[in-house]
């Protein structure tokens, strides 16, 4: 029997989250060490699966697969293709610096209990979570993924229920009035998201008799497997329901400006760049190759969705006052981009949304941690309250320029080159469309800008002026993160030699080519 590598990756945080847990009240430095610990492990075995991963081998690899319920035909399968590997590897790599830029979030909230932990239990919950967001990225069970795509969600609302944002210049009643708030708000959105998907994955059964994707995509290779269009339509709706709550896309986003503002910044980084991921990997996953008929005839719509979540969230974001959910509405259209790219049906397209979901991960990560550092230093998490932070703090206000430059896409960093792919293979099939959605790379530019001249920028404000640099924790999260958006903005190809072949596969599933160059006649 081959080693159970996608299972040990999943299974060792979940494993460092319990003994992190069970570290006694008094040993809190233990309990972080430990969970950082346990966070590299994973990561080098997420290294360790793409390393093994053969591009251009079967679709789907390392993988595992046991009876588990087997009276309703329940399966343990895993296995990952070049979307999933790339995105367990993006995972395993931003859980750490989370934790480090997290080192002391809990610690205000000691108390002399016995019972109430809040250190341990926060480094456990981010392990935990990770645990959840690797395994809907391996499994290739229908109802395995539902499992743990619905589990997460527990963590997560204990996450940014109990360890909010202290910065918000509000009273404590209130901050907890809030934060208790976007946190019912977050789990309502995604647990009504889930229960109509568990109806799609129930009626997925009884047409196919079975959960497994793979076998459901070779009965439909072979001719064996009949489903009426109508059927196709209706389960295609039920899936893409919840994976657009989850990833978040227009009109159902709204509970995302509030948990990432109230969260705190390393829970509001693992919303946007770990957990929403599963949302936009799953629409390649599992919209397009179980339901290729319906998705090509839900695609206008999607689209049209996608073009306003991308120009809703950019105008948002220039009007926002609030740094954190000036962020939060950046994302919600960066996940526009994602969702256009994924539904142009197109090649280009399709590599540059896996592309931008790794890149969206690293530069939102960036931004918002140093953000976080900004933040805490002063106190507070509005615009207006800064200035000439440059100043006294040249390098805090270096890495929060990169970082904004990236989240706009200059060229020679990461996301430019996954939105100029998203573009390009919207271009070839819906020019109008594209055209529209360059819109947000200008507001990008605006909001962007405009955060960082009036932050950074003018005469030093009384209340920074004794503002501290980065100190060495903040650099050691900062720095590889700021190395990563150049290297890969420079030179995406290990990544893309990863992520096209499983890109071609999903064409191929959907019946759609590339169109042909127009070239005129006499030319």
């Amino acid at each position: 029997m081959s080693f159970p590598l996608l299972t040990v990756t999943a299974a060792v945080p979940a494993v460092g989250a319990v003994l992190t847990a069970a570290v006694p009240a008094a040993r809190r430095t233990a309990a972080k060490w430990l969970a950082l610990l346990f966070s590299l492990a994973t990561l080098a075995l997420a290294i360790a699966v793409l390393v093994r991963f053969d591009p251009d081998g079967g679709r789907y690899q390392l993988t595992e697969s046991h009876a588990w319920i087997a009276d309703f035909g329940v399966r343990y399968e895993l296995g990952v293709d070049g979307i999933g590997t790339v995105l367990i590897a993006l995972t395993a790599l931003l859980v750490p610096f989370v934790m480090l830029a997290g080192w002391h979030e809990p610690d205000g909230l000691e108390t002399n209990s016995r019972r109430w932990r809040p250190t341990q239990g926060f480094f456990a919950l981010i392990l935990l979570v990770e645990a959840m967001v690797v395994l809907s990225f391996e499994a290739t069970d229908v109802f395995l993924f539902y499992l743990f795509f619905e589990a997460m969600l527990i963590p997560m609302y204990f996450l940014i229920g109990g360890f909010g944002d202290r910065a918000s210049g509000r009273d404590a009643q209130e901050e907890a009035t809030q934060r208790s708030y976007a946190a019912v708000k977050f789990l309502l959105y995604n647990l009504a998201g889930g229960l109509v998907m568990l109806a799609a994955v129930i009626g997925l059964y009884t047409v196919t008799h079975t959960f497994s994707l793979t076998e459901i995509l070779a009965a439909r290779a072979d001719g064996s497997l009949s489903m009426a269009t109508s059927t196709e339509r209706w389960l295609f709706l039920g899936f893409f329901f919840a994976f657009a709550v989850k990833a978040p896309l227009w009109p159902v986003h709204t509970w995302l400006p509030n948990a990432m503002g109230e969260a705190s910044t390393p829970v509001a980084v693992l919303i946007t760049a770990v957990v929403d991921k599963v949302g936009t990997f799953a629409m390649l996953r599992f919209c397009l190759q179980l339901f290729p008929e319906a998705s090509k005839w839900a695609t206008p719509v999607i689209l049209v969705l996608a073009v306003i979540s991308i120009l809703y969230g950019a105008l948002l974001a220039v009007g926002q006052r609030d740094i954190k959910r000036l962020i939060a509405y950046a994302s919600l259209s960066h996940f526009g981009f994602i969702i256009l790219g994924i539904f142009a049906m197109t090649s280009q397209g399709q590599s540059g949304a896996t592309l931008y979901m790794v890149n969206h991960g690293i530069s939102t990560a960036a931004l918002m941690l140093v953000a976080g550092f900004l933040i805490s230093r002063r106190g507070s998490r509005l615009i207006a309250d800064y200035g000439g932070v440059q100043k006294v703090a040249p390098v805090l206000a270096g890495t929060f320029l990169i970082g904004g430059l990236a989240t706009l896409s200059l060229p020679g960093l990461a996301p430019f080159v996954s939105e100029f792919l998203v573009l390009v293979g919207t271009f070839e099939r819906h020019k109008a469309l594209g055209i529209v959605a360059t819109v947000g790379i200008v507001l990008a530019a605006l909001y962007v800008l405009v955060l960082y001249q009036r932050t950074m920028t003018g005469p030093v404000k009384p209340e920074v002026s004794a503002m501290g640099d980065l100190r060495a924790r903040e650099l050691v999260v900062a720095v590889p993160l700021i190395v990563l958006l150049v290297v890969l903005g420079v030179y995406p190809k290990p990544v893309t030699d990863v992520i096209n072949p499983a890109v071609k596969q999903t064409m191929s599933d959907v019946h759609e080519k590339d169109p042909q160059p127009h070239v005129e006649a006499g030319k």
